[in-house]
């Protein structure tokens, strides 16, 4: 595992709203760690994007390659900067149908693009399909830290409003997961007077 640079980490992983000063793309990294359900850890990489390949399919190309024995169950925490588009939600939902002895948690640090039905739609299918996606906070950007990161024994400085911005995100995917039928009850319920 080649792990990320101190700067990667804090400009891809950072969860502002607005990218600072000096301005740049952000990619999709993504993270991860496979453990025995004991906490036997079994490999751990960090992917990025590659040339229309998303993060997302490498990842399961790796696991696919690590995981052969189907008679072992295998945890995985993933750490991504972008929650997975639609095309990789289905890829992933579909990735751990077929592989039951698998566990699959995400956390992103931020929301892909999450204005749009479809890509609502993506995280919803994760939802249900029993795949937790969750937003990024202080432990989990610790964790990543320290498991991924070259920090030369330098500890986690977080960002000024980190723990806002992780609220503001973790409240946008609530309301991306409230069922429909919740919402439309809760209008119904309003007293309009």
């Amino acid at each position: 595992m080649n792990p990320l640079q101190e700067d990667i980490f804090y400009r891809q992983f950072g969860n502002q709203h607005r990218v600072p000063k000096p301005y740049y793309r952000r990619k999709t990294y993504l993270c991860y760690q496979l453990k025995l359900p004991e906490g036997t850890l079994i490999d751990k990489d960090c992917l990025r994007n590659k040339k229309k390949r998303h993060a997302e399919m490498c990842f399961i190309d790796k696991i696919k390659s690590l995981t052969r024995d189907t008679s072992q169950r295998f945890e995985i925490i993933c750490y991504i900067t972008w929650s997975p588009c639609p095309f990789c939600a289905e890829e992933l939902v579909a990735f751990v149908k077929d592989n039951p002895h698998l566990s699959l948690r995400i956390f992103a640090s931020r929301l892909y693009v999450h204005w749009r039905w479809k890509y609502q739609q993506g995280l919803r299918h994760l939802h249900a399909s029993g795949i937790p996606v969750a937003v990024m906070s202080l432990p989990e950007f610790e964790d990543c830290w320290r498991n991924f990161v070259d920090h030369q024994d330098r500890s986690f400085q977080p960002w000024h409003k980190l723990g806002q911005y992780s609220q503001s995100i973790k409240r946008r995917l609530g309301k991306i997961l409230t069922p429909l039928n919740d919402l439309r009850n809760d209008f119904r319920n309003l007293k309009l007077e």
